[in-house]
């Protein structure tokens, strides 16, 4: 008797809400990045697992489930030993579920609400005259499913309900149809995972020549192992006998005893989904976000997509054209007024005044004049972000690496503009007037005044000899006289002043580029972190998280 409860690994309460809570992570880690109808079933386990745990765990709900005239009514009101559930040739004669309660219902009523069987439906196996004959049996809680082979399809899907619900499913089958292809394809196989809560019986076994019986449930042993059901119990029942289902009620008043079927019941429904999602986890990635040369890449395609070049470019440009208005020759730094400075062309940050000075502060600029990126530069920018998805999750099984393409695209639309404000909130520290400007115009103004001081000198002297006035003595230096010499002076110190700067000039120009060129990158480089490189590591942590807890549910530590 007892072998044939298979009585099976006792499950510990405590771990099966362990593997049904690590279930719920799974399906937070996933959610968004996973086709919802591949989660449904998941869903639906943790929807009911946790509705059967809140119910009585002092009740065992157990199912007979069979084909038309398979006999399960009968065999039901034989277990009951009043006759409960109709009987009759005219199929499908069970067309809704029927359910016996050993013991007091209360604790049951909030069950079998649950389960959906209507209150008309439902009988208490309790009499004074049973004495403690039930007893043993208190707590169990038998359903008679309709027919799962009805012509009316309304009665299938009944019973696909019911069995999603039930603790313990006994299966009745009769001899001339023990061998259908539907109850073993359809059903009996999808109950691999819970052999633990299956038993089979060979119901209407008297039907049989005694000495056909051994080797009819041989051949039905042989079929239970083909569907993946090898040690499941096999029972031999006739509801005509009295003493044709003392075998069977034998094992029912030990699964009642132990009140595991419940949980071994939502162990295997926690198996049975972890099977289904074993293709969507795999190994450890190989890295937690996308590698070094793929984020390079990225960073180099939205670089050209911002007008990074365009804006460096301009950057050296804005120095020389300012360097050159502080530093050149006072008498022609007017004409620098009349050409733009690249930056303010730009519209960015740090343009200053138009003569260079630093008289006209730098204002937050909401939107730039930087050209729009060319086709290549977005085709580029597409090409980086698809290499960055492809290395992160090209490992990755079954939907994930879908999952990190979307992630790394999800936020283009928003690039352009997050771009756009970057480059326009860097600043490109583009000096206004450094030091060494100023002295070098403190320089060329004193070298031009003289130069001016000499010409006025020179000017005097001829307009004195014009109106006849004696001429002054001019000052000699050497053999030149001095305003001659302050003139010719002044001019050829200005020109070498100039000369002199302008190579320290352009030196300092290029340098500003660099500054301004790492300053630009570090930035676009943060708006690839931002739109597409979190994303796919959190597309990659989720997998992570979503792998952990599946071998959690999966009973793994």
């Amino acid at each position: 008797m007892r072998e044939a409860l298979r009585g099976g690994t006792r499950v510990d309460p405590d771990d099966l809400i362990t593997r049904l809570d690590a279930v719920r992570r799974f399906l937070t880690a996933v959610d968004g990045h996973l086709p919802d109808e591949r989660l449904v079933p998941a869903h639906t386990l943790v929807e009911r697992a946790g509705t059967r745990l809140a119910l009585s765990r002092d009740h065992t709900v157990v199912a007979l489930a069979g084909a038309t005239g398979s006999g399960k009514s009968s065999l039901f009101n034989a277990l009951a030993r009043l006759d409960l559930s109709p009987v009759g040739v005219r199929r499908p004669t069970t067309g809704v579920a029927h359910a016996c309660v050993w013991g007091p219902l209360d604790g049951a009523t909030r069950l079998l609400d649950w389960i959906g069987v209507l209150p008309r439906h439902r009988f208490i196996r309790e009499s004074a005259l049973d004495g403690d004959d039930e007893s043993a049996l208190h707590g169990l809680v038998l359903l008679d499913l309709p027919d799962f082979d009805s012509v009316q399809h309304a009665h299938r899907l009944e019973v696909d309900r019911l069995l999603g619900l039930v603790d313990l499913v006994i299966w009745v089958v009769d001899p001339q149809k023990y061998a259908d292809r539907l109850v073993h394809t359809a059903y009996l196989r999808e109950f691999h995972r819970h052999r633990d809560v299956t038993l089979v019986v060979l119901n209407q076994a008297d039907r049989l020549p005694p000495a056909e019986v051994p080797r009819v449930l041989d051949d039905l042993r042989r079929l239970l192992d083909a569907d993946g059901l090898t040690g499941v119990p096999l029972l031999a029942t006739t509801a005509v006998d009295p003493s044709g289902t003392t075998e069977l009620r034998a094992s029912l008043e030990s699964t009642v005893a132990e009140r595991q079927a419940s949980l071994r019941r939502l162990a295997g429904d926690i198996d049975t989904v972890v099977e289904r999602f074993a293709d969507l986890v795999g190994p450890e990635p190989a890295g937690t976000g996308p590698d070094a040369a793929g984020t390079r890449a990225l960073t180099g395609a939205l670089a050209g997509a911002a007008g990074v070049p365009a804006v460096t470019t301009a950057v050296e440009q804005a120095y020389r054209h300012r360097a050159t208005g502080a530093t050149g020759w006072p008498l022609v730094r007017g004409w620098r007024r009349l050409r733009p400075d690249p930056l303010r062309r730009l519209h960015l940050p740090g343009s200053g005044s138009a003569d260079g000075s630093a008289d006209e502060p730098a204002k937050p600029v909401a939107a730039t004049s930087v050209p729009d990126p060319t086709a290549a530069q977005r085709s580029a920018l597409g090409l980086a972000v698809r290499t960055v998805a492809e290395r992160a999750g090209g490992d990755l099984p079954g939907p994930w690496p879908a999952a990190v393409t979307g992630a790394a695209r999800s936020r283009l639309g928003d690039v352009p503009d997050a771009l756009d404000r970057a480059v326009a909130g860097t600043d490109l520290d583009v000096p206004e007037r450094p030091l060494w400007w100023r002295l070098v115009g403190a320089l060329q103004w004193l070298v031009t005044l003289t130069a001016v001081a000499g010409l006025a000198w020179l000017v005097l002297g001829y307009a004195l000899n014009a109106l006849g006035l004696p001429d002054p003595d001019e000052p000699m230096v050497g053999e030149v006289p001095l305003p001659t010499l302050l003139l010719l002076g002044g001019l050829l110190a200005g020109l070498l002043v100039a000369a002199v700067t302008r190579p320290v000039v352009r030196w300092a120009a290029r340098r500003t580029r660099l500054r301004a060129e790492r300053r630009l990158t570090a930035a676009v480089a943060g708006v690839g972190e931002e739109h597409v490189l979190t994303p796919v590591r959190a597309v990659l942590t989720s997998y992570t998280e979503a792998r952990d807890a599946l071998r959690v549910a999966a009973g793994k530590k």
